[in-house]
């Protein structure tokens, strides 16, 4: 069976997912049945602007920050057709992934749809989910609901220093949060959690593994860390 189509059946299709990951390799996954017929994503920035004034008092806005994207959509789940069909479970696995792990960070997350590149790279949590069951069997069983949900991007807000602040001109560094590991700061400031290893070179630690959290990194740009990285 195959449908086009927004919100159809996607037998045979490219179905979307929302996958739970750590250092960025999948370790479960929520497939969706239905594709979404729509989701958005939206993200703010934060400027000073004093407003108009004289010509010869004019300054342009001044940039402060930009806050991490946030992507929203609805997710249909049917269990009609299923002779023990029950969608409790899907619904209580987007519940579960608001609470905090062992270590008090949220579950690391990634909305995948085929070959879609609009997403590509970006990392979430989920910040609020909300269930609307719409059909029931007599018992009881949920076997249809719909749940909107809201993610927002992992960012690490530490992770930009002015040179002001310490560092040496043009180095950023990160604060190291509980449960985080050097694999995710590669992805944050250079997309490519392979550079995890220059970092490590570049701070001087031997292992990676026993990083504590509370630890100041400094980043070295991209290029040095590439060549940090191809001889570690």
């Amino acid at each position: 069976m195959s449908r086009a189509g927004a919100g159809l059946p996607v037998m045979g299709l490219e179905k979307a997912s929302l996958a739970m990951v750590d250092s960025f390799l999948p370790i479960g996954d929520l497939k969706f049945k239905y594709n979404p017929e729509q989701f958005s994503l939206s993200r703010q920035s934060d400027w000073d602007n004093d407003g108009f004034h004289l010509e010869r008092d004019w300054r342009p806005p001044t940039y402060r920050s930009t806050s991490p994207a946030r992507l929203t959509l609805d997710i249909f789940f049917d269990a009609f057709e299923e002779l023990f069909g029950d969608v409790s479970g899907d619904v209580k696995t987007l519940m579960d992934w608001t609470k905090p792990g062992p270590s008090n960070a949220p579950p690391l997350l990634q909305f995948r749809w085929g070959v879609s590149s609009v997403l590509q790279g970006m990392l979430f949590y989920l910040e609020q989910v909300s269930a609307t069951y719409t059909m029931f069997r007599v018992d009881g069983t949920p076997i249809r609901a719909t749940c909107n949900i809201t993610l927002v991007e992992w960012s690490n807000p530490a992770s930009r220093q002015n040179p002001t602040s310490g560092g040496k001109p043009g180095m950023e560094s990160h604060v190291l949060i509980e449960g985080e590991t050097l694999h995710a700061v590669a992805w944050s400031r250079y997309r490519d959690p392979s550079l995890w290893r220059a970092i490590a070179a570049f701070n001087g630690i031997d292992d990676p593994l026993r990083v504590k959290a509370g630890i100041r990194l400094l980043l070295p740009p991209r290029r040095e860390a590439a060549a940090l990285a191809a001889r570690s």
